[in-house]
């Protein structure tokens, strides 16, 4: 979600060209809509072993921020997409809510020029890794125009930038689509529209009213996308158009934005506040 025309006050200095922009929603769209779900092309040697060596349970009294040994804020505006909210870090934006959840919430109101606020984490120069199982229990807004991530950039970001660093969308959702979430990598030569990715479809459900499991396996041959513990996309190296950029640590973010291209701006139907709650976030190492 960046890109050399960000306006921000962040205290955590980032590279320019950050995420993708989403100039050619129309075309984006069309390529995840033309991905099958359940495509499936890459498969390992073997099954590894995984081992949890990082968490964030939530656990903590209501309106206290997240743990500062394990996030840190993005506080800013736009990030390339022409995203509508201001990021904050701020308790009414990103808080634990007593329940053993985290908080991520969009709310419509006016706050250093924007009409929005909400809130952005990551774990940048906090807890970096290489390969893994990373995943989250999470339950996701709803609404024209609400756009929520848990997603991954390469660690070497201020020093080559995006989308050279890589990115990796664990999920990726459109607030008006309650029933379809999105896995992609991004890096040099698919990027933006060009994105590789896959989309998971519930039957019978939303995402919305009740918490689901996104979760990615990432080894040297690949990354695997999981909903609820079911594979529905794989990528490797043959799949991408351009250099593989997923051999190196990368860092976690979990965001709400509200508009810019890929999801469009609010309407009259959209209705605030729209929260995110994260249940738990963990990560795996295979022995």
């Amino acid at each position: 979600m960046k890109h050399n025309r960000r306006r921000s006050t962040t205290r955590h200095r980032r590279g320019a060209d950050w995420r993708l922009r989403y100039d050619r929603p129309s075309l984006l769209f069309l390529l995840f809509a033309l991905a099958p779900v359940g495509c499936d092309s890459f498969d390992g040697d073997a099954e590894p072993v995984w081992t949890l060596v990082w968490s964030d349970e939530f656990d903590g009294p209501a309106g206290q921020l997240p743990s500062a040994a394990n996030w840190t804020f993005d506080i800013g505006t736009d990030w390339g997409n022409n995203q509508l909210e201001y990021d904050t870090d701020r308790p009414e934006n990103v808080s634990l809510d007593g329940d053993g959840n985290l908080a991520i919430t969009a709310r419509e109101e006016s706050y250093i020029g924007s009409a929005y606020t909400s809130g952005r984490i990551k774990t940048q120069g906090l807890f970096e890794q290489t390969y893994g199982r990373f995943e989250a229990r999470i339950r996701l807004p709803t609404g024209q125009g609400i756009w929520p991530a848990f997603w991954m950039l390469g660690n070497d970001i201020d020093t080559v930038g995006w989308p050279e660093c890589g990115e990796i969308d664990i999920m990726e959702y459109r607030g008006q689509e309650p029933t379809m979430v999105l896995g992609t990598v991004h890096g040099p030569g698919y990027s933006g529209g060009g994105g590789v990715g896959g989309r998971y479809a519930l039957t019978g459900d939303r995402f919305d009213t009740g918490f689901h499991e996104f979760a990615i396996e990432w080894t040297e041959g690949g990354i695997v996308w999981f909903v609820d513990g079911q594979r529905y996309y794989s990528v490797d190296q043959g799949d991408v158009n351009g250099r593989w950029a997923f051999d190196h640590p990368f860092f976690i973010l979990l965001n709400v934005a509200v508009g810019g291209g890929f999801v469009g701006p609010p309407n009259e139907s959209t209705t605030f506040p729209q929260t995110m709650l994260v249940d738990w976030v963990r990560v795996y190492g295979s022995n």
